[in-house]
């Protein structure tokens, strides 16, 4: 027994396809319901088309569909005002610290702000005016200042 997939079921198709991408937006399963809503037309006029080639039509316009619609509706890469807001530890570059704990071996501590953060960089005593150099994950790279002044910039 052979199952006949008519215009309607191509078009029932297209809409669950787009209720899933209403449920889970990937921006995928819109493109394929449009590409079964296509197919559902075509075979509207043209109602003799053998079932291997409607699942060959659908896989095509799905592929064509998916890919026009990325490329057109792509997310615009803004340039934001703040470019390290979310990456806490990039917005102390820059900025000078006092080290709460000697560096010893490479590794030491300073506070900022309300949190305690761990300093990498050369061996150095405690209440050592450091500056942030670079971020190494959860790690302040530091070096020296070496002109010390006499209230560092905290936050």
């Amino acid at each position: 027994m052979m199952i006949e997939f008519d215009f309607w079921g191509w078009l029932i198709l297209a809409v669950l396809l787009i209720a899933i991408e209403i449920l889970a937006p990937a921006s995928f399963f819109l493109w394929m319901g449009i590409a079964a809503a296509i197919v559902g037309g075509i075979l509207f006029l043209l109602p003799a088309l053998d079932w291997p080639i409607q699942i060959g039509l659908f896989a095509v316009l799905s592929v064509i569909a998916v890919f026009i619609g990325r490329r057109i509706f792509r997310p615009s890469r803004q340039e934001s005002d703040h470019p390290t807001l979310n990456q806490r530890g990039a917005q102390y570059i820059g900025r000078q610290f006092t080290l709460e704990a000697p560096i010893v071996n490479g590794v030491g501590w300073l506070h900022v702000g309300d949190s305690r953060w761990r300093a990498l960089g050369a061996d150095a005593p405690v209440g050592t005016v450091v500056r942030v150099v670079a971020v190494d994950s959860t790690n302040l790279v530091v070096q020296p200042v070496i002109e010390a002044t006499e209230h560092p910039q905290e936050v």
